[in-house]
């Protein structure tokens, strides 16, 4: 067997021809994969796509049918991934939690089975807004307020390196908000967070770069605007006009972008290739005052995920 180059230290996660068979069924197949120490990663698919899968053989929880996975500069499964266990964190896409516990107490218990600080755990509580009901027991906890309580059990033993299986179930958007925020000021600490979720346009400004998974292979990875540009979709400009001068700007905006636009109630809309932008701009410039606005939107993650992923 060829012997495995070292990982470099700037690189958290690192993953080699990594692959799991359920029987004839291929969950993972041959994935390679590195990220980053401190980048905020996504990692997007279909359902059964193999993401959870692939958190779990990182975790340590699944082992690999065949490949190398490292995580925090340890081989999963290897002597020394027992104590580079300890710096990682985890929280999955549907939290067990025990009813009869409070919030506090839950976090002490989880404290000891991770041999983290139970100092830790008050604090934990007052960052993820749950200091108001520490007390009381986990049974009476909203859904939203059970998520919370999962991220600060992943919290716990200050991790360096973070998995998130659909961290935001149950959150309302200020809890969103708070969870984004917490999330960047651990990246400014070091910590490498690896997030999945089904709501894409959550992730689309705050991840560095992502991978898009379809059965069990990484189809695509990189940040938003980089997919953007494999997958070669077009921008689209709306643009407000004066009453009666659509007609007028239509030929000039065909020339530049290769394709007519269509009429719309408040003046054009034209589908533009990226690399024609520059031109559609240069060909507006002459109408002056007589285009009232222009708007561009470039395709979003959802277009990008679905152009790449079907």
């Amino acid at each position: 067997m060829a012997s495995i180059t070292p990982v470099s230290s700037g690189v958290a996660v690192s993953l080699r021809g990594v692959t799991k068979h359920f029987g004839p069924l291929r969950a993972v197949d041959g994935v390679d994969l590195e990220i980053a120490r401190g980048e905020i990663f996504g990692l997007i698919g279909h359902n059964g796509a193999g993401k959870s899968t692939l958190f779990k053989m990182m975790l340590g929880l699944e082992a690999a049918s065949a490949g190398t996975i490292e995580v925090g500069g340890a081989q999963v499964g290897g002597r020394d991934f027992r104590a580079a266990r300890r710096h990682l964190g985890y929280l999955p896409e549907n939290v067990v939690l025990y009813d009869n516990l409070s919030g506090l107490e839950t976090l002490r218990f989880f404290a000891r089975l991770k041999q983290a600080p139970l100092a830790q755990c008050a604090p934990l509580l007052e960052r993820v807004g749950l200091a108001h009901a520490g007390a009381r027991p986990v049974r009476e906890y909203s859904k939203g307020m059970r998520q919370r309580l999962g991220f600060a059990q992943a919290l716990l033993g200050t991790p360096r390196v973070l998995f998130l299986d659909e961290p935001t179930n149950g959150l309302d958007p200020q809890a969103i908000r708070d969870f984004y925020a917490t999330l960047h000021a651990l990246q400014e600490d070091g910590v490498t967070v690896v997030i999945t979720s089904h709501i894409l346009a959550e992730l689309q400004e705050r991840v560095g770069r992502l991978a898009i998974m379809a059965n069990g292979r990484l189809q695509a990875v990189g940040s938003v605007q980089a997919l953007r540009q494999q997958v070669q979709m077009p921008l689209v400009f709306e643009l407000r006009l004066q009453a009666g001068d659509a007609a007028a700007v239509a030929p000039a905006l065909a020339a530049a972008a290769g394709a007519p636009p269509e009429a719309t109630a408040a003046g054009l809309r034209l589908r533009c290739p990226r690399e024609a932008k520059m031109a559609v701009l240069a060909a507006l410039a002459p109408w002056g005052g007589r285009v009232l606005d222009v708007t561009m939107h470039e395709p979003s993650l959802e277009d990008v995920f679905f152009g790449l992923a079907d």
